[in-house]
């Protein structure tokens, strides 16, 4: 059986956990050579011990205005380009909005939005025509979820900087997307910020809101992620995939 990734070469940023870490496993299996970026000394050992032999994991922080410009000088001499992009790296802070310290509100635009911005730029000269791109947003972009002014803040400039990236770089036949996750069985809720039964509170609450009654799966995002980044989606720009159990949707 054809694999769907043969021959592509991709880049994951936020590569060594949660939803990009069983992104990669997914995109090696179906025949690409895969590359995902941390900036965790830790979960860069774990996802080298973690993913299959033929996946490089490099140190990169998606933050970083040097870091990213180095990371695609260093897809350019080693890889020669790429074929699919997706920037996964992102990070959460929730509070009420009177109380959200403003350096989590400065944290979480530079590596939620900024960065893919920056990485956008960048990454245009690498991309080959015809390339697929990606963002991972949240359905949180298009709800009002109390304590999520910031993040879902960041996510909805996610979701307009796919519109614009999308009719930019169309003439050469590069694609551009956003996957809107609902809410995910990852490490990310643990790094909200909240005492830990403050963090139980909140994932009850928010499961009660998803039509499927449950967190959704790494795999599955991972399975949207295979869609767009494959030829099955070769007449698919600009949209906003959702995949959250119904949450944003019913």
């Amino acid at each position: 059986m054809s694999k769907l990734l043969n021959g592509k070469t991709v880049l994951i940023t936020g590569g060594t956990t949660g939803i990009g870490l069983a992104t990669a496993a997914r995109f090696d299996a179906e025949g690409a050579r895969v590359v995902v970026t941390g900036r965790n000394p830790e979960t860069l050992a774990a996802a080298r011990d973690t993913l299959p032999d033929g996946v490089e994991v490099w140190a990169s922080d998606a933050s970083d205005p040097k870091a990213i410009e180095a990371l695609f000088a260093r897809i350019r001499d080693e890889l020669g380009g790429l074929d699919v992009l997706f920037l996964n790296a992102g990070i959460a802070r929730f509070a009420p909005l009177l109380e959200l310290p403003l350096s989590q509100f400065d944290d979480q635009f530079s590596v939620n939005v900024r960065g893919p911005w920056l990485a956008l730029r960048h990454a245009s000269s690498v991309l080959r025509d015809g390339a697929s791109v990606f963002v991972n947003a949240s359905t949180l972009h298009s709800k009002g979820l109390p304590g999520s002014s910031a993040y879902s803040a960041t996510k909805a400039a996610l979701r307009s900087l796919v519109r614009t990236a999308a009719a930019e770089l169309a003439p050469r036949g590069i694609r551009v997307n956003a996957i809107s996750p609902g809410p995910i069985e990852t490490p990310i809720y643990r790094k909200l910020g909240l005492p830990s039964e403050a963090v139980d509170a909140f994932a009850s609450d928010v499961r009660s809101q998803v039509p499927l009654q449950r967190f959704g799966r790494p795999e599955e995002i991972a399975s949207a992620a295979l869609f767009l980044a494959s030829d099955l989606s070769s007449y698919v720009t600009g949209v906003d995939l959702p995949v959250d159990g119904g949450m944003g949707q019913v």
